[in-house]
């Protein structure tokens, strides 16, 4: 038995940009642009790692506030392989034995498979049974109201080590793997992701009046927002409209 644990980091549509969005990009909000990952035996021991950088193709320019998040810009992708041959190397990597995916918060599932379908490759090699390590962390941290911690945050309250930084996916990765092996114990099961995954239905093109949206934001706050600011909201609503935070 493995566990292997994996973190992403994606490349999304910026809004200034005078890239053309294809039609074909709009089954996919988020490209992977890393793959972060460890893997563990059942004696929590890494015995394998996998850190890729991956070149985006649908939305080739880095966006900005992903930049600044993730340190990834376009010079650091510019020569990497594209999503397709780096998912063959994550197969290989994730092999043949009996695995259980470990991710914190099950978006990062969710994503993986709809940068897969989106290219049309097989997800017969993804083990199905998965343990999201961020609502075991945040039963164990009791967090109030039923909310979900932080990587972050529980790191801190688990007083684990934090030398390197995060928003990296191997570094997020790492992370994670530490946390579970804080709070492991036989109450945390593994379960089948549902994925109600289906390729989207074209529907006509809606245009977002991202002035307005602005606008609505400097109304109420009473003061002009800054260009950051600015590019954080329009980031935050893309996300929204994708629903893949929804409870």
């Amino acid at each position: 038995m493995n566990y292997i644990i994996y973190d992403l980091e994606f490349n999304q549509k910026y809004l200034d940009s005078t890239e053309v969005q294809s039609s074909n990009s709009l089954n996919l909000p988020f490209e992977i642009i890393q793959i972060g990952a460890l893997k563990l035996n059942e004696n929590f021991e890494t015995v394998s790692k996998f850190n890729a950088l991956i070149k985006p193709t649908v939305y080739p320019s880095i966006h900005p506030y992903v930049e600044s998040l993730t340190k990834i810009n376009n010079d650091k992708v510019s020569s990497c392989k594209s999503f397709v041959p780096v998912y063959e190397d994550f197969l290989k990597f994730i092999d043949k034995d009996e695995t259980i995916l470990c991710v914190w918060g099950t978006g990062d599932i969710k994503e993986l498979l709809r940068n897969i379908n989106f290219y049309n490759l097989s997800t017969s090699s993804i083990p199905k049974l998965c343990i999201d390590i961020q609502k075991y962390a945040s039963k164990y941290l009791n967090t109030p109201n039923k909310s979900r911690v932080g990587l972050k945050t529980a790191v801190e309250l688990l007083n684990i080590q934090d030398n390197a930084e995060f928003h990296d996916a191997f570094n997020d990765a790492y992370y994670t793997a530490e946390v579970f092996k804080h709070i492991y114990d036989d109450a945390i099961k593994p379960s089948i992701y549902e994925s109600n995954f289906h390729k989207r239905v074209t529907q006509p093109k809606e245009k977002i009046d991202t002035a307005a949206l602005i606008n609505q934001f400097e109304k109420m706050y009473n003061r002009e927002m800054s260009e950051e600011e600015k590019s954080i909201i329009k980031l935050a609503y893309i996300m929204g409209k994708t629903r893949q935070f929804v409870k």
